[in-house]
């Protein structure tokens, strides 16, 4: 079966608008704040090196930065999910009934 895609309704309706500007602010403002996280660490490293190097325990081998390394990576992780969650769901949810209605 060949679904022939309206693709002027779906530039054209309004919902699709909608959707693109929605999508791009949630993805600006995920993007602001990993940058944002990306670049507190890299300016601790360049301007604050001690911090990393401090033992996070008295006389252990674990140093700060160490963990600071590990804390980015489950955040960057995180935020992946929460984009993947939006994307899936809400993004998803608006882009079908767009597409249901050039169909239509």
């Amino acid at each position: 079966m060949c679904v022939k895609i309206a693709y002027d309704r779906i530039a054209n309706d309004p919902r699709f608008a909608e959707l693109v500007r929605r999508r791009n602010r949630f993805s600006l403002m995920l993007s602001i704040i990993v940058l944002g996280v990306y670049i507190t660490f890299v300016s601790i490293a360049i301007f604050n090196p001690d911090l990393f190097s401090m033992p996070v325990i008295g006389g252990s081998k674990w140093a700060f930065g160490l963990l600071a390394g590990f804390a980015i990576q489950a955040f960057a992780f995180v935020m992946t999910g929460i984009y993947t969650r939006r994307a899936n769901g809400e993004f998803d949810a608006i882009a079908k009934s767009v597409i249901a209605g050039a169909e239509a």
